[in-house]
């Protein structure tokens, strides 16, 4: 009896150690990406990238983790683009257009008034302009994925209502760190301070800069109306974001691997999308109650449109005729089939 009992003893624990040994190499066989992003939880930016995260787990059936960092707790947006070309970040969800470094067609991105809607965006983004643009990152050391969302970009400030051109005029404005928007605000009569944007808090609240301009989640989310009495809803850039994935990092992903980023992408971004229109609806209302709302006439919108004239010629030179022409064409495309 005695020498069964040791037997099944035997038996079992070597099964157990077996069961041990596979659970550890399966979980040895999981590969946590690290995804860098500027934006905190309870923006559409962060909460889509962390659906990202949730769709990754299951379409790669727990091969691939994501971990989110963000509040820039892996450097300024140009420092990560550095790090993804190195290989020293895997991920990162960022503003499209602050790839112009690295590629210079994603300057038409920040084109001031390029977009009348969200959809008249997504339907550019998602469509073969949008693909030619991710076509020219995997030789820059980058692979994009799919673009989510900032949204249209609105003035505020601490000094007075803007409701003309004119009232820009000596505004020290923050800039998103490309050329084309530091020219953008120039143009607009503001002096244009570049600043990566987890320092903006801070330079409102010391008035370093007497403003910025942001999607209207974000002034509220990070309190920038504390800040910040007068918001001008001037929609004048429609910024993407963009999956992005280390081409190092990528290189050394299954096909199925791949394919499970891929997919969770254009998810993740779908999500996002809608997340970011709502929050934005919502956080306008909640706005009202605390700055001072200012809408231009249409007669001063154009001449904001008509002070930029001299950007865009200048950057359509960068970017290209070509490029510029076939998104202007499809743009056209779109507004002839907008319901009258």
């Amino acid at each position: 009896m005695s020498l069964r009992v040791g037997w099944l003893r035997a038996l079992y624990a070597g099964l157990l150690g077996c069961f041990l040994l596979y659970a550890v190499d399966v979980q040895a066989q999981v590969v946590t990406l690290r995804l860098a992003t500027q934006t905190l939880a309870g923006t559409a930016q962060y909460d889509g990238a962390s659906k990202f995260a949730e769709l990754v787990i299951t379409k790669s059936e727990g091969k691939l983790a994501i971990k989110v960092f963000g509040d820039g707790a892996l450097g300024g947006d140009l420092q990560v683009i550095s790090a993804l070309q190195h290989g020293s970040v895997d991920m990162s969800l960022m503003n499209a257009s602050l790839l112009s470094g690295v590629a210079k067609e994603f300057s038409i991105l920040d084109f001031p008034f390029l977009f009348d809607s969200e959809e008249q965006a997504h339907s550019i983004l998602d469509g073969p302009i949008g693909q030619k643009l991710i076509g020219l990152l995997p030789a820059r050391g980058m692979v994009g994925l799919s673009y989510p969302e900032l949204g249209f970009r609105h003035l505020h400030n601490s000094r007075h209502p803007v409701t003309r051109v004119e009232d820009l005029q000596g505004l020290k404005i923050r800039a998103v760190q490309t050329p084309i928007y530091v020219d953008t605000l120039n143009a607009l009569g503001a002096n244009a301070v570049p600043l990566p944007f987890p320092e903006l808090y801070h330079a409102l609240e010391k008035k370093v800069v007497d403003g910025a301009t942001d999607p209207l989640v974000t002034i509220d989310v990070l309190k920038f109306y504390e800040a910040q009495p007068y918001l001008t809803l001037t929609g004048h850039v429609y910024n993407p974001q963009i999956f992005l994935v280390s081409k190092a990092t990528w290189d050394k992903l299954s096909v199925i691997e791949r394919a499970a980023l891929q997919d969770a992408a254009n998810e993740a971004r779908d999500f996002e999308r809608k997340l970011s229109q709502e929050r934005n609806l919502q956080a306008l209302e909640r706005l009202k109650r605390t700055m001072q709302v200012s809408v231009l006439s249409p007669q001063e919108a154009g001449k904001m449109r008509e002070a930029v004239r001299p950007v865009i010629r200048k950057y359509t030179q960068v970017v290209g005729e070509e490029l510029v022409n076939e998104t202007s064409a499809a743009l056209a495309k779109l507004r002839a089939q907008k319901p009258k």
